[in-house]
């Protein structure tokens, strides 16, 4: 039976403890993060992958003010609380914590995932993954995703500002 999405919303203890059990019983941990400010279809689409990857998936979620450090201060459009619950909510999704830095580097020297997935838009090196050396020096591998054409939270808030933002006077 599933966790209720709230269950699998842990703090970062918590998420340790679990942590060494699925160690100790030999599973492999799969991590992928984001800011998911309005989850659509790529992301489940790319949370499946992830999940196909390993034993237990969990997903990171920037917290409000990393997001707004990230993406700006119009950013969030949905709380870390509600992004985090909704993310629980998908069948492939293990476990979701909330991080509080721009990039997961910190958090995943804690948490040691045995694959760290990114999208594949990383995957050239012409954008950095500043959590590369801290991963591959504990002996995680990082994996790149495919992406899901027209599939974006900043294509869809453009989407719904054209189709339902101010009209023109009449």
């Amino acid at each position: 039976m599933r966790l209720a999405a709230r269950a699998k919303v842990v703090s970062l203890d918590e998420l340790l403890a679990l942590r060494a059990a699925w160690a100790a019983a030999g599973k492999k941990v799969v991590w992928t993060n984001g800011c998911f400010d309005i989850p659509h279809v790529g992301h489940v689409r790319s949370f499946q992958e992830a999940r196909a990857l390993g034993d237990v998936l969990v997903v990171g979620i920037n917290s409000d003010a990393s997001m707004r450090a990230i993406k700006g201060e119009l950013r969030p459009v949905v709380c870390e609380g509600d992004r985090a619950e909704m993310v629980a909510a998908l069948e492939a999704v293990d476990y979701v914590t909330i991080f509080g830095e721009s990039e997961p580097s910190a958090i995943l020297s804690k948490v040691r995932p045995d694959i760290h997935c990114k999208g594949e838009d990383y995957a050239d090196g012409r954008r950095p993954v500043p959590e590369r050396a801290i991963v591959e020096g504990y002996g995680g591998e990082i994996r790149f995703l495919p992406l899901h054409e027209g599939r974006s939270t900043s294509g869809l808030i453009e989407r719904i500002c054209r189709t339902y933002g101010p009209k023109p006077s009449e």
